[in-house]
């Protein structure tokens, strides 16, 4: 049993440990130290496997597309030459792989191409690579939209709110997918004329323009609502009376509380950009031979699925496995930020 004098010390030394604040942890000499939300939501985000996983295949994603030419390096193969046609051997009488699997080998580790001969890895690299320089451009110019009108909107109310909020539902009208499509050509044409043939850039710069176009309004209504109800808050209010600039109440006080919804939607946005952009080169107004894209890839593979079913295998499993793990890495993100919220 333990002593009245043990109890009492055992109750004196609980005593002069301090509690730790909500969040927080207990130093080694005793003291309190407080969490900034910032590490809560790290500490969240870390014991969730699923995010965790999804967060490195993201990486890995991103990785491989920023070290393309390094991987081509390595490999000792590009995406450009036609490995089949200059190789006898590789490609039967009807240009289709001879050997097992798409003619997989140690020398072309995914195959090679049908038609051309060129080596698939290298494709789906350089695809990869093409795809989320295109996607980071068209989130990061969406993100940057809808943060300026619906701040914007939010924040000023009135005419200006009313005005701005007609055109994005004017925008929203929009069948997205079915004027992707149409307006590409258009967009194109403003460019160069069309008995000319078009250079690949000014097919990216179309395919950011009308992607970027007609996908920042669903973000734009969602920060629109949220400023409408951070505007009538307390600490705004006190900005107001101390005789803060409109500019700074937006940066300083509501900006940092739309942190979280920026972020978890630029997480969905990402992936829904590059399929979009995939599936206007696999309709054939997005980017064309001889760039590598993925949509490209799967526009080849579905003009050859009966000769050689192996060429779709590689850039499926790779666009799906992108695609599955960024939305699960975003809803990791958004449970992180917000536990509360419960998938």
């Amino acid at each position: 049993m333990t002593s009245p004098t043990q109890a009492a010390g055992i109750s004196a030394d609980s005593a002069a440990i301090p509690e730790p604040p909500a969040g927080g942890a207990v130093k080694k000499d005793g003291s309190a130290e407080g969490r900034s939300p910032g590490q809560l939501m790290w500490i969240r985000f870390k014991r969730d496997r699923t995010g965790v996983i999804s967060a490195c295949v993201v990486f890995f994603f991103f990785a491989v597309g920023l070290l393309a030419p390094v991987i081509s390096w390595l490999y000792g193969k590009n995406p450009y030459t036609t490995y089949g046609l200059e190789t006898p051997g590789l490609l039967d009488d009807f240009n289709f792989p001879t050997g097992a699997n798409g003619g997989i080998s140690a020398d072309h580790w995914f195959g090679i191409e049908p038609l051309l001969g060129r080596d698939v890895m290298m494709q789906l690299v350089y695809g990869i690579r093409t795809s989320l320089l295109i996607g980071l451009a068209v989130t990061a110019a969406t993100v940057l939209t809808a943060i300026v009108v619906g701040v914007t909107a939010g924040y000023m109310g009135g005419k200006t709110d009313y005005w701005l909020g007609r055109v994005m539902d004017f925008l929203l009208a929009f069948p997205s997918q079915l004027f992707f499509v149409a307006f590409m050509p258009v967009v194109v044409a403003l460019f160069v004329n069309p008995e000319e043939e078009t250079p690949t850039y000014i097919r990216v710069v179309a395919l950011f323009l009308v992607l970027w176009f007609l996908g920042w309004m669903g973000l734009g209504r969602l920060l629109r609502g949220q400023t409408l109800s951070l505007r009538e808050r307390e600490f705004v209010e006190a900005a107001k009376v101390s005789g803060a600039p409109p500019w700074r109440i937006v940066r300083k006080e509501l900006l940092p509380n739309l942190v979280t919804p920026i972020l978890v939607q630029a997480t969905y946005m990402l992936p829904a950009a590059v399929t979009s952009q995939a599936g206007l080169s696999f309709l054939g107004v997005g980017l064309l031979e001889p760039t590598p894209d993925w949509g490209r890839m799967f526009a080849t593979a579905g003009r050859v699925y009966e000769m050689d079913p192996t060429y779709m295998f590689f850039p499926g499993v790779a666009m799906v496995l992108f695609v599955v793990c960024f939305n699960l890495f975003g809803d990791s993100l958004r449970d992180a930020f917000d536990p509360k919220s419960g998938r």
